[in-house]
């Protein structure tokens, strides 16, 4: 039988609209939605036949009989394994009080559910990845704007200039922001590139900055104090919703583009001829705060830097600017329901909200629970539930980390695929790939705000469960009927549409419900409630950093320089893959089998290394060594190695990935205690490394 639906992608957390086609219970086409994406699909979004076809994925519940990390496992049914969870859940309960129990998740538009389950359950402590991702980012907003990092939008498509910082959005995949800017360079905009190595963005760049590690902060400062001292700011704007400006004046002075060129190690000629370009662009100039900008211990303030940036240019709600996206209220509509349940007033265990008073509680941090895990202060945790999040891969300094999970009782993973979190875990649960798999309907919001679904288009080919299903057993299993009373996807649809007056039938046609029919921009003029800072206004210097005795305006620190022989690790994304999802993908696998170690080319000269030469890589104590290729290039900083991050995975049932490449978070040791203390993020791009050639001759082992 024959059939075609309209879904989401699930190879990668940007969930691109997808139209599927299948027969016989089998995949056999992938498109980007027409509507939307005009077919447009990227290498990862076709990989997803493999993913379903995929033998070498958890084809059944797991619970551990051997030792954690010993790869022993019996298979069991969801009911014994649903059964197994909850029993060990209810006596954690008794023991030691709801609140030992955290949940983490990838974040998402269904971190609601996972939210709403491990609340119902009477724990404040949900969290995510996003300490590794974007929690400076989303922080340095909230300190300016009053609003996180997805306060705003990007009017890409309209804008006449695109400034990226280490925002690689060619690698980093986001296929309908990805045709906006090749739109934009089409109708003659430029687009402005600042990292540490050259990438496929930057190589579409109208200019291309290769800064020293550690300066982006440096080079917004520079930057600012041009644009003030050639007045390239919207005075009117800053007159209306802005304070702070004066103090900014003082305090950028010093910070000259000449300063800021020889810090950066570039030409303050070419500074200069990108901030006359600024000039000749505003107000139509957009400067990405970041994405992933959990890198140096200055990250938080080279966000707030950016923010600025658009402040001074007055490009918020303005075509080619930023907006702020619209959901049902503001057109007029009833929203969608959501699973819900309050927070417990309870002190989180990472310190979040207590400890840390000026970091948004929403997820915290993930990281800081795990020296709170082994003092077990403000009280013990003995569970840890971790919904498609691979703690060890995803954070720095996995041995580290076991210290402290070691001192739970319980440690489950929910995943499509085997993570190294999950191999050290005592019960893996498997969800269904998301071609196999229905989820909850969302609220997408945007100039033009729409409802989506991701529908399946095949049956599960193993014994595997969607993620609502999994939480709705464990809740009926631990009395949280009330929280989660469904038992099928169709009654969860009807009550979460319910309010609308739409039903299920209205996602046929294009695959989502569109909420307004043009694009939705609020008055400049009637701003004044937009901002949910203390004051109300746009806050240069934050009363809630103040608070805090943080500083809104930090003076630059000089980043710190390597010891001879060792390299500031830097690591990155590929198209081709998602992190360490996909790296055993049969597909995936097979365009990028393993990662290299990018060296630059004087110091690879200095080193006897060749492109294709074996290089070990240490972490700086010794304790975590790797041989990796070498790819010999100018495209990358003298003071930095890269690697593509996702690989030197350890589970021998994925046997594509199994040893393949380096692991940049292994090297990271002791890098979990290095954090922003003003942004929260962990500073993943302050580890050095020991480079030399390797000695060993790994073809030569692999034959024998």
């Amino acid at each position: 039988m024959k059939q075609s639906v309209y879904s989401m992608c699930g190879m990668c957390t940007v969930r691109c609209p997808i139209r599927v086609e299948s027969e016989d219970n089998q995949v056999t086409w992938i498109e980007g939605n027409p509507h939307l994406l005009g077919g447009a699909l990227c290498a990862k979004g076709t990989a997803g036949v493999a993913l379903v076809n995929d033998s070498q994925r958890p084809q059944s519940p797991l619970i551990r009989v051997g030792a954690r990390g010993a790869g022993r496992w019996r298979e069991a049914g969801w009911d014994e394994a649903l059964d197994y969870i909850a029993a060990k859940l209810k006596t954690i309960k008794q023991t030691h009080g709801p609140e030992s129990v955290v949940l983490s998740s990838r974040g998402g538009p269904w971190q609601g559910m996972y939210k709403a389950f491990i609340h119902a359950f009477g724990s404040p402590n949900y969290t995510n990845h996003d300490c590794t991702c974007g929690r400076n980012t989303h922080h340095a907003s909230l300190s300016i704007n009053g609003v996180g990092r997805k306060g705003f939008g990007y009017d890409i498509r309209n804008a006449r200039h695109l400034v990226l910082f280490g925002r690689d959005m060619f690698s980093a995949l986001r296929i309908a922001e990805n045709h906006q800017t090749l739109d934009m360079l089409d109708k003659g905009g430029r687009l402005t590139y600042v990292d540490v190595r050259q990438t496929m963005t930057g190589a579409k760049a109208s200019r291309f900055f290769q800064i020293r590690p550690g300066t982006d902060y440096a080079l917004a400062l520079g930057l600012i104090h041009e644009v003030i001292k050639r007045g390239y700011y919207d005075q009117d704007f800053l007159d209306r919703y802005v304070s702070g400006f004066d103090e900014l004046c003082s305090f950028i002075e010093a910070y000259t583009p000449a300063w800021a060129a020889k810090e950066c190690n570039i030409r303050e000629k070419e500074l200069l001829a990108f901030v006359d370009e600024i000039g000749e662009d505003r107000p139509g100039v957009i400067f990405h705060p970041g994405w992933n900008l959990a890198r140096y211990r200055d990250s938080f303030y080279a966000s707030r830097a950016m923010h600025i940036l658009n402040v001074l240019m007055g490009n918020i709600e303005l075509k080619g600017g930023l907006f702020i996206p619209k959901g049902a209220a503001d057109c007029g509509l009833p929203g969608i329901r959501s699973i819900d349940c309050a927070k417990p007033d309870i002190k989180r265990g990472d310190g979040v909200g207590w400890q840390y008073t000026h970091f948004d509680k929403g997820p915290g941090l993930a990281h800081l629970f795990f020296n709170n895990m082994l003092k077990e202060d403000p009280y013990p945790i003995k569970a840890w539930i971790a919904m498609r999040h691979d703690p060890f891969s995803g954070m720095p300094d996995p041995q580290q980390q076991k210290l402290a999970f070691d001192k739970c009782e319980l440690l489950v993973s929910i995943d499509t695929n085997y993570s190294e979190y999950g191999w050290y875990s005592d019960v893996i649960l498997p969800e269904s790939t998301y071609l196999e798999r229905d989820t909850p309907i969302v609220q997408q919001k945007g100039l033009k705000p729409r409802l989506a679904v991701r529908r399946k288009a095949v049956e599960p080919r193993y014994d595997t469960r969607a993620s609502w299903e999994i939480f709705t057993g464990l809740a009926h299993r631990l009395g949280l009927e009330a929280t989660f009373p469904f038992t099928t996807i169709e009654e969860l649809w009807a009550w979460q549409l319910e309010p609308t007056g739409h039903t299920m039938a209205d996602f046929e046609e294009k695959g989502f419900v569109e909420l307004i029919d043009q694009p939705l921009w609020h008055d400049r003029d009637q701003l004044d409630s937009t901002f949910k800072t203390p004051s109300g206004r746009i806050e240069l210097v934050s009363e809630k950093l103040t608070k805090a005795g943080l500083p809104s305006l930090k003076p630059f620190e000089k980043p710190e320089a390597a010891e001879k022989g060792m390299f500031r690790l830097i690591y990155g994304k590929v198209a081709v893959h998602t992190q360490g999802h996909t790296t055993n993908n049969p597909m995936l696998s097979e365009l990028m089998p393993t990662n290299t170690a990018w060296i630059n080319t004087k110091q690879a000269k200095k080193l006897g290394i060749q492109t294709g030469d074996q290089v070990e890589l240490s972490s700086a104590d010794h304790s975590y060594n790797a041989t990796v290729a070498a790819q010999v290039t100018d495209h990358v900083h003298p003071e930095a190695v890269f690697t593509v991050h996702g690989f030197g995975k350890e589970i021998p049932r994925q046997r594509r990935s199994f040893l393949a490449g380096v692991s940049d978070q292994k090297l990271m040791v002791g890098a979990l205690d290095d954090w922003d203390q003003a942004g929260g993020g962990i500073s993943l791009c302050e580890v050095f490394v020991h480079v030399k050639k390797s000695i060993r001759n790994t073809t030569r082992r692999a034959e024998l």
